[in-house]
């Protein structure tokens, strides 16, 4: 068996040692400090995925899990509730510094980490799977893809998420038979929602009878159907546009407020000056600059979300204006602004939003990130127009090794 000393916490979670023939060994469920033994999965010439085989001495920063899941499925939901809250925290924000001074080449410490309120019991969406069988549903255990384990609960879900997953339990048999994935969401007023993502377009038979179940276990929940490249509509237990209740809302509400109000105070005061929203979203952004006296220009790809921006807070003709598409197809064209805010998807930016940012971005740009390699990607691309003058990471996501990014940037 091959020992080895476990020496710090890689993105995606697992633990990352030295081997004696150099070789660098990932390995899940490990905490710094940790003496191992091995068995080794994938091998490269430069790295090894392995599990452990035995601990031989365990790091002061492990705990016991509090999900019966993790240790018995090996649940892949979570990857670090072996860690102490702590240990955790110092993981994600080693996880950005470690990006920014690999990828982006920059000489900067980890970043300051605002915790999160709660490490359980805050996930206001599950997204669950269907195995082979077509009726177990749950997650997918550590690098398995092809397997799924039957999910009893979640202790990152909300109270309102988690019940809803409780009273359906019963009712699983009223889900459809053509059934892929499984969405589970509580909105920002405290409704659930359910949709169900198909692999074909039959049509779904027993919703009302399910919304019915559901609303006499004292669970209302709106229920949605999303065939096959067509998107979701509402079914049962609800009427009229919800669009942003399943589709846009954060996953951790609390978390996720708190960086959007961040990344706006880290502009300055933007009263009079024009703004970019890149990635706008349903337009909350847009309106908070809109209420400290900024004009706004807007850019957001998905048409529903824009429409929706537009219901709640109609463009006045001046200071709003809101475009429909690509970022980079857009950004040549706007109005030259003073401050702007990017939100971009876990890919990143574009690297044609990267080159106009470069030639015409504004003067103070924050970076709103949900994935470090891709941020210090991008900053690696702005640099010749940009200097990072701060960065801060957010704990939306305890118990896993996912972690939010705000980073300002200053035009040279």
């Amino acid at each position: 068996m091959t020992l080895a000393r476990i020496a710090s916490i890689a993105a995606g979670g697992d633990g990352v040692a030295r081997l004696e023939d150099g070789r660098v060994a990932f390995v899940p469920r490990t905490a710094p400090g940790d003496l191992v033994t091995l068995r080794f999965g994938h091998a490269a010439k430069r790295f090894v995925r392995a599990r452990v085989a035995t601990v031989v001495e365990a790091s002061p920063d492990r705990v016991e899990p509090p999900c019966a899941h993790y240790v018995r499925d090996d649940c892949g939901g979570c990857q670090l509730m072996h860690l102490s809250t702590e240990a955790q925290q110092q993981a994600r924000a080693h996880i950005v510094g470690d990006a920014l001074r690999r990828i982006a080449k920059l000489d900067v410490e980890d970043p300051p980490l605002r915790t999160a309120p709660q490490p359980l019991g805050y996930r206001a969406k599950l997204t669950l799977h269907v195995g082979q069988d077509g009726t177990t549903i749950g997650f997918h255990p550590v690098g398995r893809a092809d397997r799924i384990f039957a999910l009893q609960s979640c202790l990152l879900a909300s109270s309102g998420v988690a019940a809803l997953w409780a009273a359906l339990r019963p009712h699983r048999r009223l889900l459809p038979s053509a059934l892929g994935t499984l969405i589970l969401r509580e909105d920002q007023d405290g409704g659930r929602h359910l949709v169900a993502v198909c692999t074909d377009g039959r049509v779904w038979e027993q919703a009302r009878a399910l919304a019915a179940a559901l609303q006499h276990a004292g669970v209302p929940t709106v229920v949605w159907w999303q065939p096959p490249e067509g998107a979701a509509r509402v079914l049962a237990g609800g009427a009229g546009e919800t669009y942003p209740a399943t589709v846009f809302e954060q996953v951790h509400p609390v978390m996720g407020r708190a960086a959007r109000r961040h990344a706006l105070a880290e502009l300055g005061d933007v009263h009079g000056l024009h703004a970019w929203d890149l990635y706008a979203g349903i337009g909350d952004t847009t309106a908070a600059l809109l209420d400290a006296g900024a004009s706004v220009e807007s850019v957001e790809l998905d048409g529903r979300a824009v429409a929706f921006a537009e219901r709640q807070r109609p463009a006045d003709g001046t200071r709003t204006v809101r475009h429909v598409g690509r970022v980079e197809q857009r950004l040549p064209a706007l109005r030259p602004a003073s401050v702007g805010i990017v939100n971009p998807p876990r890919g990143g930016l574009d690297p044609a939003a990267v080159t106009s940012l470069v030639k015409q971005g504004p003067a103070r740009l924050v970076y709103v990130s949900c994935d470090p390699a891709t941020l210090a990607r991008d900053l690696r691309g702005l640099e010749a127009a940009y200097r990072l003058s701060a960065i801060t990471a957010f704990d939306l996501f305890p118990q896993t090794a996912h972690v939010e990014s705000v980073a300002t940037l200053e035009r040279r």
